[in-house]
């Protein structure tokens, strides 16, 4: 809480909204590990994400531009040394629709989609394989810009809505799926104007 206090005291201080024709870079960074042992049992998974993104602010209230997504995991059998990685990749293009509040607070709307693709390579220490797929994303997520200094800002957003199709080779499953995740997920980011 003293945090968040902090982080709205900063942002008082800051007081250039994003204008025509300006440059917008942003993106999040995630990295999470857990550990699950069942006894007999144990696995360690570490996921990594960086999603950068880089638009054009064309009016005072909207911008385009285009989006990439790497993350990798790997989940690890701590007893066995097996282990599963899972590689993906996300190339897309967003819109944006800013709404500003005042001077430091704006809230607005991504809609994003493209294409994906993801390989997971398992290995049980005797056998190996490799299992690839391609598809298609969409999004629309609401979200909080705050104004730190100078275009400088956070993002905040709590989930939104998502669809997401792959297509496995060698006669693999076909998988769409559609998620509302709004309130369930947090996320933090960070933009710049240029």
């Amino acid at each position: 809480m003293k945090k968040m206090l902090l982080i709205l005291a900063l942002s008082v201080f800051g007081f250039a909204n994003a204008q025509k024709g300006t440059v917008l870079v942003g993106g999040n960074v995630g990295y999470t590990s857990q550990t699950v042992d069942y006894g007999v049992v144990k696995f360690k998974t570490d996921a990594f994400e960086f999603s950068p993104r880089v638009g054009y602010q064309f009016h005072d209230n909207w911008t385009v531009g285009g989006e990439f997504t790497l993350s990798s995991s790997k989940q690890q059998d701590e007893n066995s040394n097996g282990e599963a990685k899972l590689n993906a990749n996300k190339f897309g293009a967003f819109v944006r629709y800013t709404m500003p509040l005042n001077e430091t607070f704006s809230v607005f709307a991504d809609l994003g989609a493209g294409f994906q693709n993801q390989k997971t390579t398992t290995d049980d220490g005797t056998d190996s394989s490799t299992i690839k797929a391609d598809g298609f994303y969409a999004g629309i997520t609401p979200a909080l810009f705050i104004n730190m200094k100078k275009g400088f800002g956070l993002n905040f957003s709590i989930g939104g809505l998502g669809y997401e199709s792959l297509s496995f080779d060698n006669d693999g499953p076909d998988v769409k799926s559609f998620g509302f995740n709004f309130g369930k997920t947090v996320n933090i980011g960070i933009s710049k104007n240029f």
